[in-house]
């Protein structure tokens, strides 16, 4: 057990410092680090916790080149501010406000302890830097693919969907498809002409858009049919 655990320890410690070198920043204190490397044994969501931070820190250091941000400190605060879930186990509170105290007692400066701990909306991010942490931190998350669904929110948004369409006047039935990135919409042809159905397919998106969370597009899909039968004698 002794020989597994040192091996163990050991990645960690190679995890944390090849994170560091891989976003290109130095200088981060070594117990830090070693939390930082503790998360490549942790996800959330499905998503790799280390990938996700270094993934985000790659992103945010763009990001803040652009916008004249500092670079430095918005590159160490996304690699670290995930570092909290690490301990969560060993320490009460919430993980970025874990992650910001352990930033501050390996002396780190405050800009950095205040991305980590702003990166969640329980604590206002108040400087350009902290701001590039949690749009990056959100952008990284919401990704498609990035983090799995559960099977209860997975219906849950599907039923939201389809609610949205039938929130209209006229519809007869909706269909959320194609893991939610369609909604088909059936009109009653007596209520809705085709005009109409081109304004409504609009109508659903735009309340789409304003009233639900969604990685990439949703197309809105309405269909619009009437059939004329007769029975020759």
């Amino acid at each position: 057990v002794a020989k597994a655990n040192k091996q163990i320890d050991k990645e960690v410690v190679r995890a944390g410092e090849d994170a560091a070198r891989e976003i290109g920043v130095a200088g981060i204190p070594k117990e830090l680090l070693h939390l930082v490397g503790e998360l490549k044994f942790r996800t959330s969501y499905g998503q790799n916790v280390l990938k996700h931070s270094t993934e985000m820190a790659q992103i945010a250091g763009l990001i803040a080149a652009e916008i004249g941000a500092d670079v430095r400190t918005v590159k160490i605060a996304t690699l670290l501010h995930d570092m909290g879930k690490a301990v969560t186990h060993k320490m009460e509170g919430k993980h970025h406000h874990i992650g910001a105290e352990l930033a501050r007692k390996a002396g780190l400066s405050e800009a950095i302890c205040h991305a980590i701990e702003a990166h969640h909306d329980d604590i206002e991010a108040t400087t350009p830097e902290a701001i590039v942490v949690r749009v990056c931190d959100a952008a990284s998350a919401a990704r498609p693919g990035a983090r799995n669904m559960s099977a209860e929110n997975f219906v849950e948004r599907m039923r939201d969907l389809e609610n949205v369409a039938t929130s209209f006047r006229g519809i007869d039935k909706a269909y959320a498809i194609s893991a939610g990135r369609e909604v088909r919409v059936i009109v009653r042809p007596e209520v809705v002409d085709d005009l109409s159905a081109i304004k409504l397919a609009r109508d659903i998106a735009t309340k789409i858009e304003s009233t639900m969370q969604y990685p990439g597009t949703i197309k809105v899909n309405v269909i619009r049919e009437t059939r004329a039968i007769e029975f020759a004698k």
